[in-house]
């Protein structure tokens, strides 16, 4: 992967440029980055393909089977928060590595696992080490570059993020089907080692050293309450859709708010006592912050809802092949992944209006599959307009916040960003799947539920693009007030 990121000189005591580089080449620093990012992505998406291969050769359970696709997701969103912050006490550079390690030799075991139990414990380690090297890629961009090069960078990491999601599904099915040696399934995993072996040489060459807060302790109270919140929300809606939502993960999901109180409780506790929390819960006090993330968690809902209901519906509903199900969203995904490193090359008034306005694409792509418009032509072309708002609003919003958060928070935004994507995607499917099969049992109909689920999901659009609004709105409203005098003693200190 060739990524370039411009560099502009220095100006005047402002620094437009890459920080703390040391001579080292910004392009390549960039590629390490979103190398890992690629990996992690791809074996979100790529284990689909495979599961009646991995059926088949192991003798898998349907238990064993989802907990394979599940494991990994489950053990990816609970660390991501933990990472950044390990991150920031270790230096990004040796736990990027460290994940990157781990991430490699658990590929290898996945590629070599005798049965499903061991592929069940090789996927959940292999989630731990993408989430340590991921947390670290969102970080790194916002430390080592600025100004026009951050935001190209930015729009690299869009452009990497669509691009995964296209070559995971797509390289699973080619992998599988090509049957190399009779391995079956086992290169989706194995093609992993070299990659990740070629990946941390130029990690280890170009990533650059980095400051740490070695003296900081990390929070393990918040570790713990944290890992069993998050584990309380994503664990019933991974697995709940599939085994029918009985009673316990309807009680995993309340067990999970009080929580995730009392982590905010002891977050706040420990930074007025000038410790050192797991995460600075004060950043979520910001409107235009917690709003952002609201969105960005919406827009992410519906796009995973699409890619799981649109399958469903093109092969049960229209009676298409797997072939076709699996082509079709790649006019969404091709587009979404274009999108970024364009907005990384347009002005502030542009980028400020791409998220409120790609959120009302999102919509209208919706509402015209919703109204009828699903012949081959019309699918795509409306495919690809949803892809268009999609990326505009995941750039738009990324954009904001990495902008609108000062430098000491930038760990905190890196894994509250990341986790917001997991859990949105989580609980797209996992809701807006149970509307579609729900009415399409109730009524027979497969169509009049697909239309009624996108008409739903333009809808939730429309909502995440007044929510980016409003965040736009109170960012520009708090730094007029800041501006005005005697704005200063009514400031909040934050840590």
């Amino acid at each position: 992967m060739k990524t370039s990121v411009a560099i502009e000189p220095a100006r005047a005591g402002t620094r437009q440029g890459l920080s703390g580089q040391r001579g080292r080449r910004p392009g390549w620093l960039l590629a390490s980055l979103l190398g890992g990012m690629f990996l992690g992505n791809v074996d979100i998406a790529v284990v689909n393909v495979a599961i009646p291969s991995i059926r088949d050769h192991l003798h898998a359970s349907s238990g064993e089977l989802e907990l394979i696709v599940s494991g990994y997701t489950l053990a990816y969103a609970m660390l991501l928060i933990t990472g950044a912050r390990l991150g920031e006490i270790r230096g990004r550079r040796w736990t990027y590595l460290l994940g990157l390690v781990v991430f490699t030799l658990s590929s290898l075991a996945c590629g070599l696992a005798p049965n499903g139990v061991a592929l069940v414990g090789a996927r959940v380690v292999q989630g731990l080490g993408a989430a340590l090297m991921v947390s670290q890629v969102l970080t790194g961009i916002q430390v080592h570059f600025e100004g026009t090069a951050r935001r190209r960078a930015l729009g690299a990491y869009t452009g990497v993020l669509g691009v995964s999601s296209v070559i995971g599904q797509a390289l699973g099915g080619v992998l599988v089907s090509a049957d190399i040696l009779g391995t079956g399934w086992r290169p989706i995993f194995l093609i992993n080692v070299p990659i990740g072996v070629a990946l941390l040489v130029t990690s280890f060459v170009f990533l650059p050293d980095d400051k740490t807060s070695r003296q900081k302790k990390l929070d393990m109270r918040g570790v713990g309450l944290l890992s069993l919140g998050l584990f309380l929300l994503v664990a019933p809606l991974v697995l709940g859709r599939d085994v029918g939502w009985p009673l316990w993960a309807w009680l995993c999901l309340a067990a999970s708010l009080p929580v995730f109180a009392l982590f905010v409780r002891v977050e706040r506790s420990i930074a007025r006592r000038a410790g050192d929390p797991l995460m600075n819960v004060a950043l979520l006090a910001r409107r235009q912050v917690y709003f952002a993330l609201v969105s960005q968690a919406a827009t992410r809902a519906v796009y995973f809802a699409l890619l799981f209901v649109l399958a469903l519906y093109l092969q049960q509903g229209l009676g298409k092949s797997a072939i076709y199900s699996g082509l079709v969203p790649i006019a969404w995904v091709a587009t979404f992944a274009l999108v970024g490193p364009i907005l990384g090359r347009v002005g502030v008034r542009v980028r400020r209006l791409a998220a409120p306005v790609g959120g009302l694409l999102m919509a209208v792509a919706f509402a015209g599959v919703a109204a009828g418009a699903q012949g081959t032509v019309w699918l795509i072309g409306l495919l690809g307009i949803g892809g268009i708002g999609y990326g505009s609003a995941f750039s738009g919003t990324l954009a904001h916040l990495t902008e609108s958060v000062e430098p000491r928070y930038a760990p905190d935004m890196s894994g509250l960003f990341n986790t917001t994507l997991q859990i949105g995607g989580t609980m797209g499917v996992a809701v807006f799947g149970t509307v579609y099969l729900d009415l399409a049992a109730r009524s027979g109909a497969p169509h009049g539920a697909f239309s009624t689920t996108c008409a739903v999901l333009a809808a939730v659009s429309v909502a995440a693009s007044a929510l980016i609004l409003f965040a736009e709105k109170t960012e520009k409203t708090e730094k007029t007030e800041k501006a005005e005098p005697g704005a200063a003693g009514h400031r909040v200190a934050e840590r």
